[in-house]
């Protein structure tokens, strides 16, 4: 019996040391990248609306580039509940019940969704930034860091960032335009996907 147990052991070490090779690695601090402004990224978080009474909550993966955007919302145990796409031409939104179709994401999500997710300005707002198009008001923190923003009618409030360091990414933001209220989560975040 010992020399059955004397040959595991050599087993059970490398399963183990193996095993501890399988740990994630400290996350690195998230900061902007350089060319932040035309940059190609991907962020995974959730989303929360309260909208006309109504409370909506999901998962979100959203990936921005130059002339394009999805976004995927989830359920909460992981399913696909409606696929957003928009490019230079048109916008496609598809959900359980159907294919949509309309000139732009933002009006075509209202319409299907009751809420819509203002993209157009927002793809800057999640990088810590204004819209370079739009005036703009800014209330900046200790570290230089935008903490409230005013602009295209919305209040962005910066609740959290990723780090101290002054050019750190937003992780949560509360977001208020009229009678639409939405906090966004970002768990994780890509470059050039």
């Amino acid at each position: 019996m010992n020399f059955y147990f004397a040959r595991l052991i050599p087993i059970f070490l490398a399963v183990l040391l193996s095993g501890c090779a399988l740990l994630p690695n400290k996350p690195a601090p998230v900061a902007r990248p350089a060319q932040s402004a035309s940059a190609s990224f991907a962020l995974n978080g959730r989303i929360s609306i309260d909208h006309q009474g109504k409370h909506h909550s999901a998962g979100l993966r959203w990936t921005h580039r130059m002339y394009s955007d999805e976004i995927l919302l989830f359920a909460p145990l992981g399913q696909t509940v409606a696929r957003v796409y928009r490019d230079a031409q048109n916008a496609t939104l598809d959900d359980g019940d159907g294919h949509y179709q309309a000139d732009n994401a933002e009006s075509l999500m209202e319409q299907v969704l009751g809420w819509y997710f203002p993209m157009s300005d927002l793809h800057q707002w999640v990088l810590g930034m204004p819209d370079s198009d739009g005036a703009a008001q800014i209330e900046r923190d200790d570290s230089g860091r935008i903490s409230v923003l005013h602009q295209s009618g919305w209040e962005v409030r910066y609740l959290r960032y990723a780090d101290t360091s002054p050019d750190s990414l937003p992780s949560r933001l509360r977001l208020v335009h009229e009678d639409l209220q939405m906090q966004l989560l970002i768990d994780e975040w890509e470059w050039n996907p």
